[in-house]
């Protein structure tokens, strides 16, 4: 199948299409690089010894995305592409909204016109805002406490009204939990611009010494530890999660969701000590306030996605870490 993959060059979408090219899939990458870099293509050719076309694209110019379905017959969608970054999103909420959502909207309006229905959404546990009990399962309640979780969550609502408007869509929408880790091979990894939004690139940042210590923020949580406990994901595992959602869009179901994460979830501290291991150096740490709109605890029930695409997460938090070393040690600058 010929897939059009939105946001390919970044964190999430190189390692997907690195995984699509091994299924023998064809992979058209539109991005715009405003948060990535084309080199990461340039390695996910490297790693599969395979090609792809890339379009240097804004999904806020209509036309370039119109462009793209004229040149190219595509099977599907995945939908990586948006800004990203909670604290951001709070600073400059218009700026999310409109990127986000417009660039969607002319994304799926061009898929209209060229009679391509089939996407799967690049979502976020952050649409189950502060859930009232753990593990969060797919039919929780939803909410956001952030403008950028607020898109993730708007952009769910217009899938689910598109699809009841026109039942010739298939849709899926995708709420990951947090993707941390890297390629094996230590070619493509997660290279934020400037300081990171996340908390495991900031700890690899801080064990090669381009940043001078790590903010825990809040130790007086009720978890085990007193610090925020996440269910980590290995971007790989995530990855795979694509692949195996890719041909359930084709026994046409409509609307599905899925949660992809472990099903387990880790502290702060316990990331660290994992990578304190996996790199074996000493990462320094202050405690500090907490952050407006974080929550204590999230992890997943990732079963229906194991019941209905044979999918799970295999990869440890070992794997997560020595592979995030094994990226930030060989590429210190990232990609640049």
């Amino acid at each position: 199948m010929k897939i059009l993959v939105t946001g390919g060059a970044g964190y999430i979408g190189s390692h997907t299409c690195v995984e699509l090219l091994n299924e023998n899939h064809e992979v058209v990458v539109l991005d715009n690089l405003s948060n990535s870099s084309e080199e990461s293509l340039t390695r996910v050719k490297k790693i599969t010894g395979k090609s792809l076309e890339f379009y240097k694209a804004d999904l806020l110019n209509k036309k370039q995305v119109d462009a793209v379905f004229l040149e190219h017959k595509i099977d599907a969608v995945i939908h990586f592409a948006g800004l990203k970054a909670v604290g951001e999103s709070v600073s400059i909420p218009l700026k999310y909204f409109h990127n986000n959502i417009t660039g969607t909207l002319n994304l799926l309006c061009a898929m209209n016109e060229a009679n391509v229905k089939n996407i799967i959404f690049s979502s976020s546990a952050t649409v189950y805002g502060d859930p009232l009990s753990l593990p969060i399962k797919e039919d929780f309640p939803l909410s956001a406490t952030n403008p950028y979780g607020r898109t993730k969550l708007m952009i769910e609502e217009i899938l689910q009204d598109l699809y009841r408007s026109d039942k010739n869509w298939n849709i899926a929408l995708l709420r990951y939990f947090n993707p941390v880790g890297a390629h094996k091979s230590g070619e493509i990894g997660e290279d934020p611009f400037g300081i990171p939004n996340n908390l495991v690139p900031y700890i690899s940042k801080v064990a090669v010494g381009f940043l001078p210590r790590l903010n825990v923020f809040g130790n007086d949580y009720n978890t085990p530890d007193g610090t925020g406990v996440r269910d980590f994901i290995h971007v790989v595992d995530l990855a795979l999660g694509h692949i195996r959602t890719l041909p359930k869009l084709f026994t046409n179901p409509g609307i599905v969701i899925y949660n992809l994460g472990t099903g387990t979830g880790f502290s702060v501290l316990e990331m660290i000590k994992g990578f304190e291991t996996a790199s074996g150096k000493k990462i320094p740490y202050k405690i500090a306030d907490r952050r407006p709109g974080d929550i204590a605890a999230c992890w997943a029930d990732p079963a229906k996605a194991k019941d209905e695409l044979g999918w799970e997460a295999k990869k440890t938090l070992d794997d997560m870490c020595k592979d995030t070393w094994n990226w930030q040690n060989k590429n210190p600058n990232g990609y640049r």
